[in-house]
């Protein structure tokens, strides 16, 4: 069984920064695509950013230039570095991720990490 683990959340001032990790765990083959999700209250979900197995990256408009992700297959674990963090960035931000197991291909989702930004 595959399982997704965040962690990195927490309280944070404007300006501050964070670094959230995910890590895969359990029996599964290759890991393609991984992306980071948020979901503010209130709000629907939203995609914040993303990157390929071939370590092609891509971000929501809003994070552009303040937020990286990055991956480490040998740990099959991403990250995301948040900086110059604003109040608009708090929310619950979860990782999903496209693995390959002997069913298929599927996608997991982590349990979520609370982002909160405020002075």
């Amino acid at each position: 069984q595959v399982q997704l683990v965040e962690s990195g959340g927490g309280l944070v001032q404007p300006g501050e920064s964070l670094r959230l990790s995910c890590a895969a765990s359990g029996s599964f083959g290759t890991i393609d695509d991984m992306d980071w999700y948020r979901q503010a209250p209130g709000k629907q979900r939203e995609w914040v950013a993303g990157i390929t197995s071939g370590n092609n990256t891509g971000y929501t408009d809003s994070v552009k230039g303040r937020f990286t992700i990055s991956r480490e297959n040998a740990k099959n674990t991403m990250y995301l570095q948040m900086n110059s963090l604003e109040p608009e960035d708090t929310a619950v931000y979860y990782c999903r991720m496209i693995i390959a197991t002997m069913g298929g291909r599927t996608m997991y989702w982590g349990q979520g990490t609370q982002v909160a930004v405020s002075s």
